[in-house]
This record gives structure tokens, C-alpha cells and sequence, in this order.
């Protein structure tokens, strides 16, 4: 199932994506006399997902393709963020060997690069990246995403797909400039306003048939910067999740920002894109506030 918040009359509605277009939780409740929660962060927090995808799997999908008043045709913008407040947003740096040459940095071995970030940093599909005036040289990068669907403490390694809800397409921003200053800027470099784009969709596991072999390309202006496969990352998702569950416990809705395969300095007036094979692309523009 993919899943994804719209825009309807400028409110943010939870929805379920078809090909032929989206059905909004509200209506499906409506339609089939159920209660399901109708925003992605209640989905999440009261674990019923889990049961929302089984019942699309076995009768669900069916049912909603006799009841073709419900779909939504699609329409250009009518993405947002998938929701704008989660539990914590773990990003990973230099998860893969490639990206730490762009830096001029060693890829670490013994454990994650990790770092967080403050849910100020969300912006949407469609939502402006603004450079902030503090920054010469603001780099965007793609990456995929983790979004963990349960409470969970000291998950074993060949366990952590139990504990997804999905995953989704994220393009991260630094303020590469701050951070070459002094490696301890990492959180300051990571934190402006608009330094955290995810959705468009959530891609529940059951739709990835192989996640080790998903190709993440950072693309700016429509041209491909840098692109690798998961399997190419120094700490692949079940080490991540199983490593960053043993220092605190994971929530409902946490995001696990998994590292890019290379940064682009992104200037006024770009577009950027974070593309990853089967997933709706994610695309914003981009603003440098010094000259807006």
C-alpha cells in the first residue's frame, strides 16, 4: 500500500495513491462505515496500519475498485508533507564510502555518523528549500527514508523490518560551508528552516521487493548528480535500526534518514529531486534567501 497526505481545499488529508488517483481516508470511512484514523500521524501512533494494510491486501483493493466516486483524479501539487511533526529525525552522514570522498572524509566503520534534527526543518513536495543568508554553500541530498511503525527497544538485526512502517523518499540539506568550519556545527548546519523534505508517498515493506537493490539518485535541474544502490551504504537499514534502538527507543513515526549516495551544492532558482527507483520522485525548488 502507499499512502500519502494531500491537499483538498487547502486542508492536509490522509489518502490511500492508485494509479487512478487517491482516496482519502475520510471518504473510505465514510463509504465503508470504518474508523480508521484520517491523519498519517495518528496512523502511526495508534500502530493500526499494520491493520489498515491488511485489510487493502485482502479486500480492501477490491473493494475500493467498485467504488469509483471515491478516487481523486490527480493534480499537480496536490502533495504535502507526509506529517510535520514526528517523535525524532535521525540523519546518517557518510553512510556511504562514495560520499565520504566528496567530502574529503573516511567513511566510519565501527558505528553510524549519526545526527538529529529539529521538526522545523520539514518542508513538503513542492515546498521552497530557502538558503539561508547565514550560508555561501548549501548542498541538498538524497536519501531514503525509514519511518518506524512501532515502540521498540534493542531490535535484533534480522527483526527490523517488524518494526517499519514504510519507507519514502527524503532530500536533506547541509549548510556545507558551517559545517567545514568545525565538524561540531553538524547540528547547526543541519537545522535551518526548510532543510528537511520528505513524502511525496509512504511505501509500506510489502511494496519493496528488494530494498537492498533500490537506486537513490540526487538529482538537481533534471540531471542526475549522484546515484547509488542501498547496498552500497556502510550501515544498511536493519543495522541502523537495530544500532539506533539500542541507544533510545524508537517511537511510532520516528524517521531514520538512511544517508546519500552524494551532495549537490544547490543556487537560486534550482530544482532538486530525489529520485528512487519504483517511488514517486520528490521534487522542490530552491530559493537563496540573500537574493529573494
Amino acid at each position: 500500500m502507499r499512502l500519502a497526505t494531500i491537499l483538498v481545499n487547502e486542508k492536509e488529508q490522509l489518502a490511500i495513491c492508485r494509479k487512478n488517483g487517491w482516496v482519502r481516508i475520510a471518504d473510505l470511512n465514510h463509504a465503508f462505515e470504518s474508523q480508521w484514523p484520517e491523519t498519517m500521524e495518528e496512523l502511526l501512533a495508534t500502530g493500526q496500519l499494520t491493520r489498515l494494510n491488511a485489510w487493502y491486501r485482502d479486500a480492501g483493493s477490491n473493494a475500493l475498485d467498485q467504488q469509483g466516486h471515491l478516487f481523486l483524479s490527480a493534480q499537480p501539487g496536490i502533495y504535502a508533507a507526509l506529517y510535520r511533526h514526528p517523535p525524532k529525525i535521525w540523519g546518517i552522514g557518510l553512510n556511504y564510502r562514495a560520499h565520504a570522498s566528496d567530502l574529503s572524509e573516511t567513511a566510519p566503520t565501527s558505528s553510524p555518523a549519526s545526527f538529529m534534527k529539529p521538526a522545523t526543518t520539514i518542508i513538503g513536495p513542492g515546498e521552497t528549500i530557502r538558503i539561508p543568508m547565514l550560508s555561501e554553500k548549501t548542498t541538498a541530498e538524497a536519501e531514503l527514508g525509514i519511518v518506524i511503525g512501532s515502540r521498540c527497544k534493542d531490535v535484533p538485526r534480522e527483526k527490523w523490518l517488524d518494526v517499519v512502517a514504510g519507507f519514502t523518499t527524503i532530500l536533506d540539506m547541509t549548510a556545507e560551508d558551517i559545517l567545514r568550519q568545525n565538524p561540531r556545527y553538524l547540528t547547526m548546519c543541519k537545522s535551518f528552516d526548510t532543510f528537511f523534505s520528505f513524502g511525496p508517498q509512504l511505501v509500506t515493506p510489502d511494496e519493496v521487493d528488494d530494498v537492498l537493490r533500490l537506486k537513490v539518485s540526487t538529482v538537481i535541474n533534471g540531471r542526475v548528480h549522484a546515484e547509488n544502490t542501498v547496498d552500497h551504504m556502510t550501515f544498511t537499514p536493519d543495522v541502523l535500526i537495530a544500532y539506533h534502538s539500542k541507544v533510545m527507543t524508537l517511537l511510532p513515526g520516528d524517521i531514520i534518514s538512511t544517508g546519500t549516495p552524494g551532495a549537490a551544492q544547490i543556487r537560486h532558482g534550482d530544482q532538486v529531486a530525489c529520485r528512487i527507483s519504483g517511488f514517486e520522485s520528490l521534487n522542490n525548488p530552491v530559493v537563496d534567501l540573500k537574493y529573494a
